[in-house]
């Protein structure tokens, strides 16, 4: 065997091992071009820095592997809830139509407008992130010797910070969230954590805590969890542009949330407003000032989604001029070719921009991967149950 070739596997066996042994971290310089478990009571490996450079297209066809389940004890939250349609009742937000899907990379992000709302305080400059994906490491490990080119680039997904989902499911949130914020302290960067376990979660009588008291009791577990750190929380996907069952109880329990986890300067919170094509910019600005916007740090759009960063981007300095010049945070995980209208498992999605503090917008405080690039949203154009990673799904985000 040729010295290079040698030296070549020893230097994918390393990054193998890094994405394995290693929760993903990322400084704040801008990344150029382009999954989620949620949070179990299991303890995670010590954090290190990864190269986040993107590996190399593989040829088609990547030899199959089985989904990987999800970590026991830690029972996946159900798949982010679609913008209402003709066949979803629950939501009564205004109908918008669906963003044109888009036909190459992503769109091109536009400069704010002048006269835009000013430039305020950025809570998160400078900051780096920190962010496991358990499901992108295990597969790669499962894939390098198979297929050495599939698991380069799942291994590279892997390396990429990316939010901890906690909810319910989590027997011991405050411990959860305390390894999650000791993790991320010993690396030198601030976890982004996502509260979902508001009562009726899915708009359908079931998921989340059992009652309004409940929810609060999970609140103050998950804030004492975080305790004096310096945690990013996207709080409540989904609750807002649904807006389900008594919608000044929901608006009520969210503005407690971010009450209770603001009583730390170092909490950053975002409240979630949906996406670009949900609820118009009116209705949902009516919407997060009264779930206290005003005493967070933003709002958080496209979680889950796919719609395109410059839509989001236009439709977040339109919710901020209406709110007095409010910050905002994108997913971008999953929406490098935009949009097709399907919310659930669409084939044909890429990888957005990698996560970075440093955004080049005066409102837009991150780019984030908040939902996990490759994990099932559902039962749905041959995915596993929502929660699960799906590694074709991921090489296919990867590939495109």
């Amino acid at each position: 065997m040729d010295a290079p070739i040698r030296s070549g596997r020893r230097r994918l066996l390393s990054v193998l091992a890094a994405a394995v042994m290693a929760p993903a971290l990322v400084g704040c310089t801008p990344l150029e071009d382009a999954l989620q478990h949620p949070a179990a009571d299991t303890t995670q490996p010590a954090a290190a820095a990864v190269a986040s450079t993107p590996a190399a297209v593989p040829p088609p066809a990547p030899a199959p592997v089985e989904p990987v389940p999800e970590p026991v004890g830690a029972p996946a939250p159900e798949a982010t809830t679609p913008a209402p349609t003709s066949a979803t009742s629950a939501a009564p937000s205004p109908e918008v139509s669906a963003s044109p899907a888009a036909t190459g990379g992503p769109a091109p992000i536009a400069a704010a407008p002048q006269g835009a709302v000013p430039d305020g305080h950025r809570p998160l400059a400078g900051d780096a992130l920190f962010g496991p994906n358990p499901g992108a490491a295990q597969a790669a490990v499962q894939l390098q010797g198979r297929d050495p080119a599939a698991a380069a680039l799942l291994a590279d997904m892997a390396s990429v910070p990316t939010a901890v989902w906690i909810g319910a499911w989590n027997t011991d949130v405050t411990a959860t969230v305390r390894q999650g914020m000791a993790q991320a302290a010993a690396a030198g960067a601030v976890p982004v954590f996502v509260t979902y376990a508001i009562p009726d979660l899915d708009c359908g009588g079931t998921g989340g805590a059992a009652s309004p008291e409940a929810y609060a009791s999970w609140v103050r577990a998950v804030a004492a969890g975080i305790g004096t750190g310096e945690a990013v929380v996207v709080v409540e996907p989904d609750t807002l542009a649904q807006l389900c069952g008594d919608p000044a109880q929901r608006l009520a329990m969210v503005r407690s949330a971010v009450e209770v986890l603001e009583a730390n300067p170092a909490t950053h919170t975002y409240v979630d407003a949906g996406h670009s094509a949900w609820v118009p910019a009116a209705t949902m600005a009516e919407r997060l000032r009264a779930a206290g916007v005003g005493r967070a740090d933003g709002f958080s759009l496209n979680v889950s989604n796919f719609e395109p960063t410059a839509d989001n981007v236009a439709y977040g300095t339109e919710l901020s001029a209406a709110l007095g010049g409010a910050h905002f945070v994108v997913d971008t995980s999953r929406n490098g070719n935009g949009s097709d209208g399907e919310w659930c498992n669409p084939s044909g999605r890429a990888l957005g921009e990698r996560p970075t503090t440093t955004t080049g917008l005066p409102l837009v405080d991150a780019f984030l991967w908040i939902k996990i690039p490759g994990e099932s949203d559902g039962t749905c154009n041959g995915g596993p149950s929502a929660g699960v990673f799906w590694p074709e799904y991921a090489l296919g985000l990867a590939q495109n």
